[in-house]
C-alpha cells in the first residue's frame, strides 16, 4: 500500500501540484494539500472552518480539475485557505469536507493567488499500485 504524498513539479510559468495515494480519493486529497502548500506553509493554516464541497463529473480527470477549481472558488469567495480535507468519491460523485481559516495575511503571507486548475499536463490514473492526480495549476 502505497504512502499518500504530495510534490510540485515544474511547469513554464505555472506550478504543477500531484497528489499520490493508497485510493482516489486520497490522490485528489493530497493534491489539494500541494495546491495550499504553493500560497502557504500547511503548518501556518488552522483547519477550524469547514467547507463542503460537491462536484459530478463522469470523467475522473475532468472531476479532478473541477475539485480543484472548486477549491480555488471556495478560497476566493470565502477568503479561507485549507489545510485538512476529506474526500469521498462515488461513481461520478465527489463530496468532500475542506477545513481551514480565514486569510491572515501577516501569518500566512501568500506566496501567489491561484487562478485555476487547467488540463496542461492532467493526468488521473493508477500508476503501479497507487494512484496519481496531477495537472498544472494557473498562478
Amino acid at each position: 500500500m502505497s504512502t499518500p504524498r504530495w510534490e510540485h513539479f515544474e511547469h513554464d510559468a505555472d506550478i504543477g501540484v500531484r497528489g499520490v495515494g493508497p485510493s482516489l480519493a486520497s490522490a485528489f486529497e493530497q493534491a489539494a494539500l500541494a495546491m495550499s502548500a504553493i500560497i502557504t506553509d500547511l503548518s501556518l493554516i488552522k483547519a477550524s472552518e469547514e467547507v463542503e464541497i460537491h462536484c459530478e463529473e463522469a470523467d475522473t480527470a475532468l472531476l479532478f480539475t473541477d475539485w480543484l477549481n472548486a477549491l480555488i472558488f471556495q478560497m476566493a469567495t470565502r477568503k479561507l485557505l485549507f489545510s485538512r480535507f476529506e474526500v469521498n468519491i462515488d461513481g461520478a460523485k465527489l463530496s468532500a469536507k475542506a477545513r481551514g481559516e480565514p486569510i491572515d495575511r501577516e501569518k500566512h503571507q501568500p506566496a501567489v493567488e491561484i487562478k485555476g486548475a487547467t488540463y496542461t499536463e492532467l493526468v488521473v490514473a493508477e500508476q503501479a499500485g497507487e494512484f496519481v492526480a496531477q495537472c498544472v495549476v494557473d498562478v
